[in-house]
């Protein structure tokens, strides 16, 4: 069983989803099923199949959930230094074409989010970074194409 790294604050969204999932969504379904038993003939009733449909992809989310919380190696990274981009990181890069400069932080594959600036560790940006340092050069192959960034700072924060 292999271990999912994933930053503190991550594994606490999980747990949210998680908890939300459960006491939340799960009895609100489960009340939508029996309002829609009630409504009688079941193989043409669509408010039953829907809240059905809504059960089963709640069900998978929470088995989901289960999964990655229980493999979840959780790493502190305020206790994480260093020069080298490793994860956790919180990384500005300087994109050598157009001098634009961007902050991502390398965080597990559950929690990351482009636009609030977290990565997958996985991400090709993140693979091109591990190990390197402030002042390095990276060249990224990325799905829109090839790119060159120079990392300008690395932060644990």
């Amino acid at each position: 069983m292999e271990k999912i790294p994933m930053t503190i604050s991550g594994h606490a969204k999980l747990e949210a989803e998680l908890k939300h999932r459960t006491s939340v969504e799960r009895p609100r379904i489960i009340q939508a099923i029996s309002e829609a038993r009630a409504h009688g003939d079941l193989s043409e009733n669509a408010e039953y199949h829907a809240a059905k449909e809504q059960q089963s992809h709640n069900e998978g989310r929470i088995n989901d959930l289960e999964d990655k919380l229980s493999r979840a190696e959780v790493i502190d990274v305020t206790k994480l230094s260093g020069d080298k981009v490793k994860f956790g990181a919180t990384v500005t890069l300087i994109d050598e074409d157009t001098e634009e400069e961007k902050t991502y932080q390398i965080v597990g594959d559950a929690e990351a989010d482009v636009k609030e600036g977290r990565i997958s560790i996985s991400s090709p940006i993140a693979r091109a970074l591990i190990s390197k340092e402030v002042g390095d050069s990276v060249e990224v192959t990325a799905p829109g194409g090839a790119r060159s960034y120079e990392i300008a700072e690395v932060q644990f924060i």
